[in-house]
C-alpha cells in the first residue's frame, strides 16, 4: 500500500483552513478507498464543545455515514497530524488498512498539543491512575454480557 501525498496535502489543507477560519485546531483527516476520498473531517472540538471530536474521529463518523458501514475495511486514513491515542483506537475498531500522518506528536506537542501523558497513563495501574476508577456492581453489570454471547443474530464488531 502506498500512500499518495495528494491525500495528506488535502490533510493538511483542512487542518490550515480549520485555523484560517477560526472554526477550530490545526488537525485534518481524509478517509480514502480505493483512490477516491471517501469523507474528510477537521477538529471541531471547540467549535461543538465536543472533546471527542477530533479530526480523524469526525471523518471516520463521515466515511461510515457515507458507506453505511461501522468498518473501515480498506479505507486508509491520512491525517494531518499522527493521532492521539483515541483517534488511534478510532482507527483500528474501524479496521481501515493504514494511517498515514504529517506531523509528529512532537510537533503537537511543541504547538501545545501534547498527548504523552495519555499514552504514559495508560501504562499506570488502575489504582494510581490521575483519575480515580474503580468497579462497581459487576455482577449485575455482567448480565449484559451474558446476554450478548447468548443472542444468535448478533452482529460481531
Amino acid at each position: 500500500m502506498h500512500p499518495n501525498p495528494i491525500f495528506m496535502q488535502r490533510a493538511i489543507a483542512l487542518a490550515t483552513e480549520n485555523v484560517a477560519s477560526g472554526a477550530g485546531g490545526p488537525f485534518g483527516a481524509v478517509v480514502v478507498r480505493d483512490g477516491e476520498i471517501v469523507a474528510t473531517g477537521v477538529n471541531l472540538v471547540t467549535a461543538t464543545n465536543d472533546p471527542t471530536a477530533h479530526a480523524e474521529v469526525v471523518a471516520i463518523r463521515a466515511a461510515c455515514s457515507a458507506l453505511g458501514s461501522f468498518q473501515l475495511t480498506g479505507c486508509q486514513v491520512y491525517t494531518s497530524c499522527e493521532p492521539c491515542p483515541m483517534c488511534l483506537a478510532a482507527i483500528y475498531w474501524a479496521r481501515c488498512d493504514a494511517i498515514f500522518y504529517g506531523n509528529t506528536a512532537a510537533d503537537a506537542a511543541a504547538a501545545g498539543f501534547d498527548d504523552s501523558f495519555l499514552y504514559q497513563e495508560l501504562k499506570v495501574p488502575l489504582d494510581r491512575r490521575k483519575i480515580p476508577i474503580s468497579r462497581l456492581l459487576g455482577d449485575e453489570a455482567i448480565r449484559s454480557f451474558q446476554l450478548w454471547c447468548s443472542q444468535i443474530d448478533k452482529i460481531k464488531y
